[in-house]
């Protein structure tokens, strides 16, 4: 129910808003609320003053269309798409962050909140605060980051493993690598273009913060979100080899499942039943998406394995369809063997985002943000540990 989103541990009953009839709830959205606009924008409810104001602030001078900054304006790039504040006609006062939905594109999202910095409070927090801060994790000022909470979509079993902040407070130092890993695993295999791809991004966001001395970030995250699906596994069948061809899994899923393989991962067109709801918040458990099954169930006796050459594009696509007695324990390695362990220069990049978000504690300031940069550094560290080993 909508009203469920408001309302909390509260049994009182109360008047329901007409305004929230429009928009789609966010599944486990907390207190403050994520709603999914109808034009697929996602609306962050203001947080109380002085956070709601300063995170405000900080979009609006960003994304001012005066600006002229060349910091700021490189720095969009890496932050959700802005587009104002928002209120319901029938309560003015309730003001809303309107933001891009970055897992709007995505099938499967995976999605993991990970807050970077050595410190997860700001110099003007009281000595309680403080203290409150680092009990919750006191390794924050050693790793310079702490993994909120994933949400991983597993292809074998076509479901969600998810894990709340409390997992990512219980990672030390020794099991950090491992731990973050699980969010690249997807049941088959750990996804290394995956890995890759995050890398770059985050190196990305490294050399902003090392170019730059006007701002302050603490407590604040990085969104990670890649395709969880196998529709988005890249291969050009015209540069497997041979032997790879004759290696093409019996069966995928159970129940017949239609699994598409497209070569163009960058273009993924948003369906009625593949439509995903997903927020931008600071708390995982704010943007777990309501996913639908995308692929449709068919019967069939026998194995059908087609392919096309479309001429538009010159992509290769191969649908499978199968039955349950083609699966067998042999399907996860000639899946794995096919698609994950074709040579590197033949995949083409995954198609992941790494965005950051969560802006209620940005302050002005003259020197770089030493405490985020160590935070990124060794997060690259931990991700290329992983990428190798």
């Amino acid at each position: 129910m909508v009203k469920s989103l408001f309302l909390g541990n509260k049994k009182k009953k109360q008047k329901r808003k007409p305004y929230l009839l429009q928009l789609s709830p966010k599944r486990n959205a907390s207190l403050l609320g994520i709603l999914q606009h109808p034009d697929g924008t996602v609306l962050k409810q203001l947080q109380p003053p002085p956070r709601g104001p300063r995170e405000q602030e900080f979009y609006n001078k960003v994304y001012d269309s005066d600006c002229c900054d060349s910091i700021l304006l490189e720095l969009r790039e890496y932050l959700p798409k802005y587009f104002g504040v928002w209120s319901p006609p029938t309560a003015p006062n309730d003001i809303y962050l309107k933001l891009e939905d970055v897992t709007r594109k995505f099938n499967k999202p995976c999605i993991m909140d990970v807050k970077i910095g050595k410190k997860s409070y700001d110099p003007y927090a009281s000595a309680e605060k403080i203290q409150q801060q680092v009990s919750k994790y006191p390794l924050m000022e050693e790793i310079g980051f702490l993994v909120l909470g994933m949400r991983v979509y597993h292809v074998s079993s076509d479901s969600y493993e998810t894990q709340n902040q409390h997992y990512g407070r219980s990672l030390t130092k020794e099991t950090v690598k491992d731990g973050i890993s699980k969010f690249f695993h997807s049941g088959y295999c750990l996804r290394k273009d995956v890995v890759a791809a995050s890398i770059q991004k985050v190196e990305k966001i490294l050399e902003w913060f090392e170019g730059q001395t006007q701002l302050n970030f603490y407590a604040s995250s990085l969104l990670f979100v890649y395709e969880g699906s196998c529709q988005a596994t890249t291969v050009r069948l015209s540069d497997v080899t041979l032997s790879e061809k004759r290696r093409v899994p019996k069966g995928l899923l159970a129940g017949g499942d239609v699994l598409e393989y497209n070569n163009n991962i960058h273009v993924i067109n948003s369906t009625e039943n593949g439509k995903i709801e997903a927020s931008v918040s600071k708390s995982l458990s704010e943007f777990y998406a309501l996913h639908k099954k995308a692929c449709s169930k068919r019967h069939h006796s026998q194995l059908s394995l087609k392919v096309e050459n479309s001429e538009q594009d010159d992509v290769w696509k191969t649908s499978t369809c199968i039955t349950q007695e083609h699966l067998n324990g042999n399907v996860l390695p000639q899946l794995e063997k096919v698609f994950y362990h074709v040579p590197a220069e033949t995949k083409e990049s995954a198609n992941v985002e790494v965005r950051m978000i969560d802006f209620a504690h940005v302050f002005p300031s003259n020197a770089k943000d030493e405490g985020y940069i160590y935070g990124l550094k060794n997060l690259i560290r931990v991700l290329q540990n992983i990428l190798d080993n």
